[in-house]
C-alpha cells in the first residue's frame, strides 16, 4: 500500500496525545446504559418475526432495492410506509431517507437557497452542520436553547438587508432533544417566534420519536405545534430500534426534495427488510407499554439522583439521555472503565465531541432497564465521585 500522508498522521497523533482517539469498540454484553434503543425495539421478537411474515405476504423476496428510488428502487411498500408515517404524525406527507444523516444533509443542502439564511443552535447535530456547509445559504449559530440570542443574531445579520427589501427566506433549526445533553429548548416559544417573524422553523426529532407524545409521536406533537413547523425530521435508529429516517412536511416540500435533494436522488433505496421493519415498529408503538415503562425509569433515575445527592453534577433533562459532567478526557474515561468493569455499559463522551471541560458520562435509559440496575449503577457512580 502507498504511504499515508504525514499531515494526516500528525492529526491522529494529536488525538492520541489528547486521549481522544476514537476506536471501534468490541461488543460487550453488559447492562445497557449506552445504546439509543430506548424502547427495546431493536431486540423486539414481535417486530422481527412480523417483518418476515410481511415480506412474504407482499412477495418481496429481495435482498436489496436494486437501484435508487427514481430508477428501480421505489417498490410498492415505500408508498405504504410513507403514508403510514404521515398518518401517524398527522403530517401532509413523509419522505423516507436512508438515514438521519442523509435526511439532514439532503434537506439543508437542497432547501435553503443562495441569499437565504440558516440560524442553528450551537449544539446542533453534525449532520445538520454538514448539510449547512453544503448549502449555498449562509449559516449562523446562536447560543444553546437561547431564544433571546437567536433574536439578537438575526437582528445583527439580516436586519439591514430586510430593510432594503431583499427577498430572503430565513430558516431556524433546533433539536427537540439534544443528543449530548438530553435537554430540550422551549419549542413552543421558538415556534411562535418563527410564526411572528415569518421564519421557517425546522425541528430534528431524532431523540424524541418513541419517547414523547401520547403514542411516541415526538415532542412537536406533544406540544401541539406541528402546524407551526415547516419541516420535521424523524429518525428510526433510536426509539424505533431500526434504520432510516423521514422528513415530514407539505406536498410541495416532498416534491422539491425528490427533485433536488442529492442524498435522496443519488443513492440506492433501502432494502424491503428495512422498510418492513420501520412499518412494524410504528405499529408496535401503539401496542406496547414500553413508552410508559421508559417514562417511569426516567422518573426513577432522577429521583435517585436527588436521593444520592449527585443531582447537581447532571445536566437537567426529562429525556432518556442523562449526562454527568466529569471534566477531562482521562478522568471521564477512567470512570467509564470502572463502571464497565462492574458490568454497566456507560460511555464517556470526550472532547472534541463536546467542549473541553464539558466531558461527561452519558447514561441512556431504556424501558427494559430495571430499577435495581438503575439504583446500583448510580450508587457506584456516587462512590467514584467522592
Amino acid at each position: 500500500m502507498a504511504s499515508f500522508p504525514e499531515k494526516l498522521s500528525k492529526k491522529l497523533e494529536d488525538r492520541r496525545g489528547a486521549n481522544s482517539l476514537r476506536v471501534l469498540p468490541a461488543q460487550q454484553l453488559l447492562i445497557d446504559f449506552s445504546s439509543n434503543d430506548y424502547l427495546g425495539f431493536a431486540k423486539n421478537t414481535t417486530i422481527f418475526e412480523g417483518v418476515i411474515a410481511l415480506l412474504k405476504e407482499k412477495n418481496l423476496k429481495f435482498n436489496g432495492a436494486t437501484g435508487s428510488r427514481l430508477i428501480s428502487g421505489n417498490y410498492g411498500l415505500y408508498a405504504e410506509v410513507e403514508d403510514a408515517i404521515a398518518e401517524f404524525h398527522a403530517a401532509d406527507t413523509a419522505l423516507v431517507f436512508n438515514s438521519g444523516y442523509d435526511a439532514n444533509v439532503g434537506f439543508f443542502s437542497a432547501i435553503p437557497q443562495r441569499g437565504d439564511y440558516i440560524f442553528y443552535d450551537e449544539y446542533i447535530h453534525a449532520s445538520i452542520r454538514d448539510g449547512i456547509a453544503l448549502s449555498t445559504a449562509k449559516g449562523y449559530k446562536f447560543k444553546h436553547n437561547n431564544l433571546q440570542d437567536l433574536q439578537r443574531v438575526i437582528n445583527r445579520v439580516i436586519a439591514l438587508e430586510k430593510n432594503q427589501g431583499a427577498e430572503v427566506e430565513v430558516y431556524v433549526v433546533t433539536e427537540s432533544v439534544f443528543s449530548m445533553d438530553g435537554d430540550s429548548p422551549d419549542l413552543v416559544a421558538f415556534a411562535h417566534f418563527c410564526e411572528k417573524h415569518k421564519l421557517r422553523f425546522v425541528v430534528d426529532e431524532a431523540h424524541a420519536l418513541g419517547v414523547f407524545g401520547k403514542e411516541g409521536q415526538g415532542l412537536v406533537a406533544e406540544l401541539n405545534i406541528a402546524h407551526l413547523v415547516f419541516a420535521e425530521i424523524v429518525t428510526f435508529g433510536k426509539g424505533l430500534g431500526c434504520h432510516g429516517a423521514a422528513i415530514l412536511g407539505s406536498v410541495q416540500l416532498k416534491e422539491y426534495l425528490v427533485n433536488f435533494s442529492r442524498s435522496f436522488i443519488y443513492t440506492t433505496g433501502l432494502p424491503p427488510h428495512s422498510l418492513a421493519t420501520i412499518y412494524l415498529a410504528y405499529e408496535q408503538l401503539a401496542k406496547t407499554n414500553s413508552l410508559l415503562e421508559l417514562k417511569n425509569n426516567i422518573t426513577y433515575f432522577k429521583e435517585q439522583l436527588t436521593n444520592l445527592e449527585i443531582k447537581e453534577a447532571f445536566i437537567p433533562s426529562n429525556s432518556p439521555i442523562q449526562c454527568c459532567v466529569i471534566s477531562g478526557n482521562e478522568k471521564v474515561k477512567n470512570l467509564a472503565s470502572v463502571l464497565q468493569n462492574n458490568n454497566f455499559s456507560v460511555k464517556a463522551i470526550l472532547s472534541p465531541t463536546v467542549a473541553k471541560g464539558q466531558e461527561r458520562l452519558r447514561f441512556c435509559l431504556h424501558s427494559y432497564n430495571t430499577k435495581h440496575e438503575i439504583a446500583d449503577v448510580l450508587k457506584i457512580l456516587k462512590k467514584l465521585m467522592h
